[in-house]
């Protein structure tokens, strides 16, 4: 089961931010879209994630004016990647073990996708049961 499997079943949009765009604004992208976090683009290269857990720990320290200050300085850098062909399992243990909740999905120098940790639980969830319906259907007709 890899990443690739994952971003079949998704959007193919993604939403990315510059590192000049402001606080302010990456938080109004953010809740329009209903998403947790961005990916921080340098040209073609991911520079960072902008997510929640960094507006909250930029407000905490610097208050409001935090708002006016551009995401580069606020982002979590550099950011972890992972490939299309990378393992779920793998992917989610970097995960847990970094404390992260979104990975850039890059392929031969490029974004391709972007996946939360909330993706890969519900793909691994929907395999496990699918997984657990076929025991299920093999035991009634043994």
């Amino acid at each position: 089961m890899t990443i690739a499997a994952i971003l079949e079943s998704k959007e193919s949009d993604i939403v990315t931010i510059t590192g000049d765009v402001t606080v302010s604004d990456a938080v109004a992208l953010l809740a329009e879209r209903r998403i947790g976090a961005v990916p921080v683009m340098d040209g073609d290269s991911v520079a960072g994630i902008f997510s929640e857990r960094d507006i909250i720990y930029c407000l905490g320290k610097d208050g409001a004016a935090a708002l006016n200050r551009p995401v580069r300085e606020l982002m979590t850098a550099p950011a972890v990647t992972v490939e299309p062909d990378h393992a779920v399992l793998d992917a989610l243990g970097m995960m847990t073990k970094r404390r992260i909740r979104h990975l850039p999905v890059m392929q031969h120098g490029r974004l391709t996708g972007f996946v939360s940790i909330g993706d890969l639980v519900k793909y691994r969830i929907d395999k496990i049961e699918s997984e657990a319906e076929a025991m299920r259907d093999y035991i009634r007709q043994a």
